[in-house]
């Protein structure tokens, strides 16, 4: 059983996008003078599929209702940039990099505390609402 129909699950999935992105931008600073490095990023398309691919197939009550069925995806996928910024061939953009930080900080930090009201709502009705 899914605790608040798979919202739980979603946000897990959420994190674990977070976290790969942090990652491979937390590479990309780390390489910013290694010459001919390519900028690596996490591609969100291909985790928002992979969730949507996760689902189980819905009820139908009348033949005529269209069907639930989830569209095949692989798994997520790293892709390379192929942009160049420096003479030595190195694709890193650092204030690219800072804002993709930024935003990556701010939606994780929704994210969690999105995951702390879910489980406040769930202590608070083994609580019995006291």
């Amino acid at each position: 059983m899914e605790l608040f129909g798979g919202s739980i699950s979603m946000i897990e999935r959420g994190l674990n996008f977070s976290a790969d992105k942090s990652k491979a931008i937390a590479q990309n600073v780390a390489n910013a003078d290694t010459p001919n490095y390519k900028a690596k990023t996490v591609d969100f398309k291909s985790y928002l599929n992979e969730a949507k691919a996760s689902q189980p197939e819905a009820y139908r009550t009348d033949k005529r209702h269209l069907p639930f069925s989830p569209s095949s995806a692989g798994t997520p996928v790293r892709t390379y940039a192929n942009f160049r910024f420096n003479q030595n061939g190195n694709g890193v953009d650092m204030d690219k990099e800072q804002a993709d930080l930024a935003a990556n900080q701010i939606y994780y930090s929704a994210l969690v505390d999105r995951m702390s009201s879910k489980f406040n709502s769930l202590n608070n009705v083994i609580k019995g609402g006291r």
